[in-house]
Formats: structure tokens, C-alpha cells, sequence
């Protein structure tokens, strides 16, 4: 009789299962895969193509109907990337359950969902994290690295952006009471995210903000969700943050993303090349000279996932870094109640 996933050869790895694979759930689960510090046990998803492809790239994995069916299999973790309503209550029955959990962004609607999530974890003792994958590129990292080394001086300013001259194609997007917002909780997380991690996390002293739909100012998010925003984050620091994203925007190509950060000594910018969403160059910047920090092909997208991955595997259990999340949703919070 043949090993069950998790088993081959006398190898232990942790048994992951994997709740929604469509496009993203099966970039993720391949990356996980070809890192070889975990297997597939399961995969779960509504649409059969779905699943018919994610079981081409785990052909011993078996399929399941639920999220129940998935966590009767003796799980150590799941990846969830289902629509983002069900996030939190889907990562909370599998950390009652005492399986660990990555989860596609945002983990929650709201700070409170999120919250509850976290508090979760902690209480089963579970490792927990989001796919909050920009933190992993290459020039994200480096100028992280030049920000805590001190080589920026003081930091007072960050622009950050993210538009995209097209939309989501799954239609629960553009229904609030699914999705919890519109760009900014879809683009705009990553953003919050990468300003407040690069900066280790300063408080929020206030904030003002703009929602758009269809061009003109949102004036109902019961009904409506914005596909422009731009929103204004003053820190406890002195420091003020500026996050622009959207979605349909007639940007002239693909997508503009860029994250740029100054500080009395220097300045740091990451962009991405010629519209692509994946390709990214980062440089450092002083009066009108700047030096490259990063370039080239940078194959990040499933590192976040990797890094989860391997923690998992070398036994790891909750970390209070999760807590941080809760920021982050927080200042979504605050970005939408302006």
C-alpha cells in the first residue's frame, strides 16, 4: 500500500490542503510544492477545471468537497484563497482544528475580523499568515534594509501606488458586503502593508481619504465599491504616507506600481518595468543621482508562501508578529472611515 502524501520514503513533511485553486490558490500551491518542504494531502475548490490542474501538480492529492472534508484529513496546514468574505471564518475552523493557515489578502473585512483571526491562532497555538507577497520582492527587501540601516536618515515621506488599467473578473468583488471594499482593500492592502512594515510599524496619528466609482465620489459602500482612492496617513512620527491605488484606470499600460520613500538623508524607490505587474527595478536616490539596488528577473510571487512553508516545517507554531495584521486592517479601517 503506497505512502500517503507526507509519508514518501520515510520523509515526514507537513500535509498542506488547499481550499480554492483557481489562478492564485495554484501559484502558490506550485510554489509550496517545488520548494519540497511540504505535500499536498487535498485540494478543494467549486469549479472542477479547477481542481482537474491543481491535481496535475499534486497527482497523490485527494479531492474534497469542503473545507470540513479537507480538515478531516490529519492536516498540519491549509492555504485558503477563496473569495474574501470567507477568509476569516474559514481560517478560524481550521485553527479550532489545530491546522496552521496561509491565507490570501485580505485575511479579513475589517480589523474586528481580522482580530478574531489572530486571536485564534494565538489560542490554538498555530502558525498564521497572509499572502501579503510585495514584502518579498527583491527591492522591497533591500530598501527595508537601507531604511533600518540608518542610510535614508530620518524618514518624513513615502508615496506609494498601485494602479491597474484592468478590474477583477469575478464578479463578488464589486459586491461590498463580499469583498469589504473595492481597489484599496484589493491593491491598496499591499500598500498599507509595505508603508507600515518598511517603517516597522509606526502608529497612526490621522488620516484623510478620497473613494471614487465609475469617476465619481463614493457615496455608498453598501452598495458601491471604489475603483480609485487615494488616501493620506499622517504617523505619530511626523512621517506622512500616501497610498493611491485603483482599478480600470486609463494609465497608459498594464499597471504603475511604484514605492518610494524619502528621508533627510537619501531617498529609496522601487517601480515596475514597462507596465508589468511582475517585473520590478529599485534604486537608491540622492539629490539627482541614483544607484540600482535591485534589477533584473525577480521570481517573487511565491515566496510569502514559501517562507510560511518552511516555517511550518521546521515545527513552527504561533508568532506574535501576526498581531500585525490587526494594523494593517486597521489602517484600512481608518482609510475607509475618512
Amino acid at each position: 500500500m503506497a505512502d500517503p502524501p507526507g509519508k514518501e520514503k520515510g520523509i515526514d513533511l507537513p500535509r498542506l490542503g488547499f481550499l480554492g485553486v483557481g489562478w492564485i490558490g495554484r501559484h502558490r500551491m506550485q510554489a509550496m510544492l517545488e520548494s519540497g518542504l511540504v505535500c499536498a494531502a487535498g485540494v478543494a475548490d467549486l469549479s472542477p477545471d479547477n481542481r482537474r490542474e491543481a491535481l496535475a501538480l499534486a497527482p497523490d492529492a485527494i479531492e474534497a468537497d469542503s473545507l470540513a472534508a479537507l480538515l478531516d484529513m490529519d492536516l498540519d496546514g491549509i492555504v485558503i484563497a477563496t473569495p474574501s468574505a470567507l477568509h476569516a471564518a474559514q481560517s478560524i475552523e481550521a485553527l479550532k482544528r489545530g491546522v496552521a493557515v496561509f491565507c490570501q489578502k485580505p485575511l479579513g473585512r475589517s480589523a474586528a475580523e481580522v482580530r478574531a483571526v489572530v486571536d485564534a491562532a494565538r489560542r490554538a497555538d498555530r502558525l498564521l499568515a497572509v499572502d501579503l507577497s510585495y514584502r518579498f520582492t527583491a527591492g522591497m527587501q533591500a530598501i527595508r534594509g537601507r531604511i533600518r540601516e540608518g542610510a535614508l536618515g530620518p524618514l518624513f515621506a513615502a508615496d506609494l501606488t498601485f494602479h491597474n488599467a484592468y478590474g477583477p473578473d469575478k464578479s463578488w468583488f464589486y459586491d461590498p458586503a463580499q469583498s469589504g471594499g473595492g481597489c484599496m482593500m484589493d491593491l491598496g492592502v499591499h500598500l498599507v502593508d509595505l508603508a507600515l512594515w518598511a517603517l516597522d510599524f509606526p502608529e497612526i496619528a490621522s488620516s484623510e481619504s478620497t473613494l471614487f466609482a465609475g469617476g465619481q465620489p463614493l457615496t455608498d459602500r453598501t452598495t458601491q465599491v471604489e475603483d480609485y482612492a487615494v488616501s493620506t496617513l499622517r504617523l505619530t512620527t511626523g512621517a506622512v504616507v500616501r497610498i493611491a491605488c485603483s482599478w480600470n484606470l486609463h494609465a497608459g499600460q498594464e499597471a504603475a506600481i511604484a514605492m518610494e520613500f524619502y528621508g533627510r538623508d537619501g531617498g529609496a524607490a522601487m517601480r515596475n518595468v514597462g507596465g508589468s505587474f511582475y517585473g520590478f527595478e529599485a534604486w537608491a536616490q540622492q539629490g539627482t543621482a541614483r544607484h540600482p539596488l535591485t534589477s533584473g528577473d525577480d521570481a517573487w510571487g511565491g515566496r510569502a508562501g514559501v517562507d510560511w512553508a518552511g516555517r511550518l516545517a521546521s515545527g513552527g507554531k504561533f508568532d506574535s508578529s501576526a498581531d500585525r495584521l490587526v494594523d494593517v486592517a486597521a489602517a484600512l479601517d481608518r482609510i475607509y472611515d475618512a
